[in-house]
């Protein structure tokens, strides 16, 4: 059973960022399947943590149900992860998610990108904002990222949303099952013994 996170950073309800997320959630999902796979999703709306993040950023504890939902992220097999577009770059409450994670959380995690506009000339915005982010958490970036400007929507186009979206998802499926993602170590896991801290037998 493959564990696939999902992080939309919608501000509104419904949002055209959640619904490229599900249609990335369910292209992935139809990939694995073909491949014998079976999956289960975590949704994570980053709009409904808002409050505890802010809070989260102020005194370095993540409070409420922001720490499950946080859980629940860096535990997953793979992430998707998908923004708004705002001024070129990510929103600032999808990037205060990641800000808040511990270091290494991601590592060899493989993730698939999403990002939405009003408009195809922020579609760049994947390659020079949000790859360098999650390559700087040492996740594995899938090689296609998606981005859905509002006329994406309605397109029909060959080489369109849909092409890229499978595109995409079937790369993430291929990652998911070739290769193990490795596992950050708790340095709390194996304490060293009280006594052999004091030098004691």
């Amino acid at each position: 059973m493959t564990r696939i996170a999902v992080v939309s950073a919608g501000l509104s309800q419904p949002s055209s960022t959640r619904l490229l997320a599900d249609r990335l959630v369910a292209a992935t999902g139809e990939a694995l399947a073909a491949a014998g796979g079976e999956v289960t999703v975590d949704v994570v709306e980053v709009r409904d943590h808002a409050r505890d993040l802010t809070d989260n950023l102020l005194t370095g504890f993540a409070a409420g149900d922001l720490r499950a939902t946080i859980d629940t992220v860096t535990a997953a097999d793979g992430l998707i992860a998908v923004t708004p577009i705002f001024n070129a770059s990510y929103s600032g409450l999808f990037k205060t998610f990641f800000d808040v994670l511990e270091p290494d959380s991601l590592t060899g995690m493989p993730v698939l990108l999403g990002a939405t506009g009003g408009s195809a000339r922020h579609s760049l915005a994947l390659e020079h904002a949000l790859r360098p982010m999650f390559s700087y958490l040492r996740a594995a970036v899938a090689p296609t990222a998606v981005y859905a400007a509002s006329e994406d929507w309605a397109s029909a186009a060959e080489g369109g949303l849909s092409t890229r979206i499978h595109r995409a998802a079937t790369e993430f499926a291929a990652m998911l099952t070739n290769t193990p993602r490795p596992r950050a170590t708790d340095p709390y896991d194996d304490p060293v013994p009280f006594a052999q801290l004091l030098g004691t037998h």
